[in-house]
């Protein structure tokens, strides 16, 4: 075996014990990941870092995904594994979106918090229009623009507004 693929078989078995690990958490909250849920979140990541031309060092962003989100109230058993799927995917288009502009961290609060609030569990919602604006003011420069207070919430000043569940709420009443 070629080193190259005894290293990606290493990264593969912590990455599964990692995952493993993280149920200890999430069965507070009805949420498991069994062997084999691991292994095809394992495989849609490394697809999707591939799609994405992107590229993951030490434990990687899926572990942070999950103690970020375990506790919505909009994920439940069922749904779990294809929305920790999803979440991968709109992680890594939206860091590529923002040019990487702002942290791991900073995105996954700026996620959470949207998912929440006004998205409502919707990842549609939260792709196409919350993260499609934070990234259009990230890439116009807004960056200094936007204050994070170190828990999760997002404060805007200047010219970008926040968008948020009353301001939504305002616009379809003025439908």
């Amino acid at each position: 075996m070629s080193e190259q693929n005894w290293m990606l078989l290493l990264n593969q078995q912590n990455m599964l014990r990692q995952l493993e690990e993280t149920n200890q958490f999430t069965e507070k909250y009805g949420l498991q990941l069994s062997e084999q849920d691991t292994e095809l979140l394992i495989a849609e990541k490394n697809h999707i870092l591939k799609e994405k031309g992107r590229v993951e060092f030490g434990s990687g962003i899926l572990p942070q995904i999950i103690y970020a989100f375990c506790d919505s109230s909009y994920i439940t058993q069922d749904t779990y594994v294809d929305t920790l799927i999803r979440l991968q995917e709109i992680f890594f288009e939206y860091k590529n979106r923002m040019l990487d502009e702002i942290s791991d961290e900073e995105l996954l609060n700026f996620m959470r918090e949207q998912f929440e609030e006004p998205c409502f569990g919707d990842l549609d919602y939260l792709e196409s229009t919350c993260l499609e604006l934070f990234a259009e003011a990230i890439r116009a420069g807004y960056t200094n623009h936007i204050v994070t207070t170190g828990k999760g919430e997002f404060a805007r000043v200047d010219i970008v507004k926040r968008w948020d569940r009353d301001l939504y709420l305002e616009a379809l009443k003025a439908l």
